[in-house]
């Protein structure tokens, strides 16, 4: 069962329209948000929330010792974390992502990546900052696609993975460096996660699957399977997919949708735009030329 997040939760009560929200297996949630002419405040949250302003937020405001102070804008970011209590005081227009992590799940980022555990995780109170790092990760990837759509859910996972490792390296009081990876993934393991991601195209695939099956962590894993493969992950499974479609399509009398829930994908208006982008051609005109 998917985690509760008090400050969605709270948000949910106010004003604030969602807009869509996606959850990232356990302990991670996405949530796009737009707000106007509301006051909030989050109470002693037991999670970590990172906001990232997409759009306006000018005219947001956010309660000091010293008074009410705004400084937002497109591609600031506030970082409130866990048992942090904040107000804020919408008063134009504000559009933004939420990504909410549990302190468990930030724990076990932590732990698997740098191989070892510290004593406690101390995130830093941030409002209305700059970091291009994260405006990249965040406009390259959580706003380039639809959260819904299944075959992205590996894209999205790894988009989420480098924005909390991005975090604990320069938001927390570890500050530690990331660790070195040299060579890529032997050959049995690599074989195993290959046939692994072949049998299950059509399902939702994570990075947090893969990493599991190669038995590394997923910062480890998706560099060392980028350093075997020359491809991200998630661009190796996008490209496997479209490979089976048109086989598919090319070797099968399978309607169109059917083919594109095989391969992974959710809708078949997403399946069209994706294989057209990267074949230069609809499906239906493979399997048009294919009747002639």
């Amino acid at each position: 069962m998917p985690n509760r997040y008090q400050a969605f939760e709270t948000l949910q009560k106010h004003h604030a329209v969602l807009h869509d929200t996606v959850h990232l297996g356990s302990g991670m949630q996405l949530a796009a948000w737009s707000n106007k002419n509301d006051c909030v405040t989050q109470e002693d949250p037991d999670h970590h929330t990172l906001s990232l302003y997409i759009a306006d937020g000018y005219e947001c405001y956010h309660k000091t010792r010293s008074g009410w102070q705004n400084g937002g804008g497109p591609d600031r970011f506030c970082l409130m974390p866990k048992h942090n209590v904040s107000s804020w005081d919408v008063r134009g227009d504000l559009s933004f992502v939420h990504m909410y992590c549990t302190d468990e799940h930030l724990r076990q980022v932590i732990e698997q990546t740098w191989d070892r555990s510290p004593a406690s995780i101390l995130v830093d109170e941030l409002t209305f900052e700059e970091d291009q790092h994260i405006t990249q990760l965040y406009r390259h990837f959580l706003l380039s696609c639809q959260w819904q759509e299944s075959s992205n859910q590996l894209m999205l996972s790894t988009a989420t993975n480098l924005l909390v490792t991005h975090l604990v390296r320069h938001y927390t009081h570890l500050q530690w460096a990331l660790p070195t990876v040299r060579g890529g993934l032997s050959p049995t393991v690599l074989n195993r996660v290959k046939e692994y991601i072949h049998g299950y195209l059509s399902t939702p695939l994570q990075l947090q699957q893969l990493a599991e099956i190669a038995g590394l962590s997923e910062y480890h894993f998706a560099r060392m399977f980028k350093q075997s493969m020359g491809v991200a992950p998630h661009q190796y499974v996008m490209n496997a997919r479209i490979i089976r479609a048109e086989n598919l399509l090319r070797n099968t009398r399978l309607d169109i949708t059917t083919i594109a829930l095989d391969c992974g994908f959710s809708s078949t208006s997403h399946f069209s735009n994706r294989f057209k982008s990267l074949r230069g051609v609809a499906p239906s005109a493979v399997r048009q030329n294919l009747l002639r």
